[in-house]
């Protein structure tokens, strides 16, 4: 792994544990679904006319097309969806730290049904991934989380699972920009239905949810989701996912300075435990 391969992960863990902030912001003042398929159109169409005018295509292969479908669908629509909803009422920390365990789901559904060999330093990783889950949930059920938005998160990390096994096929074979715009405007389409259905259009302007949503969709949304395609083509899932280790610790960090929530003894024992075990499982991958 070169050192352009490691700036761009770090960059990428702070821009992706950065999104939750953000979101949190919006959600306060917006509509969840309607924001965030506004969000998916415009970040869509600016990938979609930038890769255009650096001179890509739509010219896909039928895996990439897959690739963008099922991103577009459970990253874009689903999980973020339900991760905008659910932050009505549960903290950005929280939801950070549930969605900071997808790479143990990656690992634990390989193992489980696709036949990947995992050694026992992976194991090891996956029961402290676990560990640090039930201290975390066990400390905010006790304090009154709300459970309904906790659900939803946790419905939504499945989705994120999903979509990470497909971003192998969609980064491959060029054109990564354009796939980028295509996935966030498949998002946009499949949220527009039922942002329409359950939600009314009631924003409270201000200066705050205008930074937030214009921060959350060109950085998170746009560059942070076009430097994990490009990192993943240079360098394969496997070494690119290592970076996730990060996100537990930036996630709940930058909640706590930007929007001053409280991060108590147990939650930060839980993000220890779970970022040792995310390490574990991807060391476990690598090559000897």
């Amino acid at each position: 792994m070169d050192i352009r391969a490691i700036l761009m992960g770090l960059a990428f863990a702070a821009m992706w544990s950065s999104a939750f902030t953000s979101a949190r912001v919006i959600v306060e003042y917006a509509p969840p679904l309607t924001a965030l398929a506004f969000r998916f159109l415009v970040s869509g169409t600016l990938g979609v006319l930038i890769a255009a005018a650096l001179g890509q295509n739509m010219r896909l292969s039928r895996q990439q097309w897959v690739g963008v479908v099922v991103f577009g669908v459970c990253q874009n629509a689903l999980y973020l969806g339900l991760n905008f909803v659910a932050m009505q009422t549960i903290a950005a920390s929280l939801a950070a730290i549930i969605a900071s365990t997808m790479p143990l789901l990656v690992a634990l559904v390989g193992w489980l049904f696709l036949g990947q060999k995992i050694k026992a330093l992976g194991i090891a990783g996956l029961i402290a991934g676990v560990i640090g889950v039930v201290v975390i949930m066990g400390a905010r059920i006790t304090g009154g989380v709300d459970l309904y938005g906790l659900v939803l998160c946790l419905i939504g990390v499945v989705s994120l699972t999903i979509a990470t096994l497909a971003v192998l096929g969609a980064a491959s074979g060029g054109n990564v920009l354009m796939i980028v715009g295509l996935q966030m405007l498949v998002g946009s389409a499949m949220l527009w239905a039922p942002a329409f259905a359950f939600e009314t259009f009631d924003v409270t302007w201000n200066w705050q949810l205008i930074v937030a949503f214009i921060y959350t969709t060109i950085v998170p949304g746009l560059l942070a989701t076009w430097v994990w395609f490009v990192l993943v083509g240079r360098i394969g899932a496997v070494k690119a996912s290592t970076f996730h280790f990060l996100n537990p610790f930036l996630g709940v960090a930058i909640a706590a300075a930007l929007l001053g929530e409280t991060i108590g003894l147990l939650d930060v024992l839980g993000v220890v435990i779970i970022a040792g075990g995310i390490l574990a499982v991807q060391l476990s991958k690598q090559p000897a």
